[in-house]
């Protein structure tokens, strides 16, 4: 009994236990179905990225995405879109990075 508990909080919380910090922003497809982490996030100063559908509540979404958050195709769309910018955010940081590190030699 006991490991089949500790199994599932594993499989549900395991991957905060690798995180080396506070997260940069949260992204939440479904605002009502996570309103703990949305109110978590703005006790944290986390800003807050949402899909918002007409059934939502944006109260504590920082930048509120009006879109149906019911439909898988649409879901798909939203975060192949959000992966592909923090994607390219992220290799525009590195490259960044990169350039200050580099100092020509005289």
């Amino acid at each position: 009994m006991r490991t089949r508990e500790l199994d599932k909080l594993e499989n549900s919380l395991g991957g905060i236990k690798d995180m080396g910090g506070l997260p940069d922003a949260l992204f939440v497809i479904d605002a009502d179905h996570e309103h703990i982490a949305i109110k978590e996030a703005n006790n944290l100063g986390i800003p807050v990225f949402a899909i918002v559908d007409t059934n939502s509540d944006p109260d504590g979404v920082d930048f509120v995405i009006p879109g149906n958050d019911d439909a898988i195709r649409a879901v798909s769309l939203y975060l192949s879109a959000v992966a592909a910018t923090v994607r390219e955010g992220r290799s525009q940081d590195l490259a960044s990075q990169a350039e200050e590190s580099f100092v020509e030699a005289e």
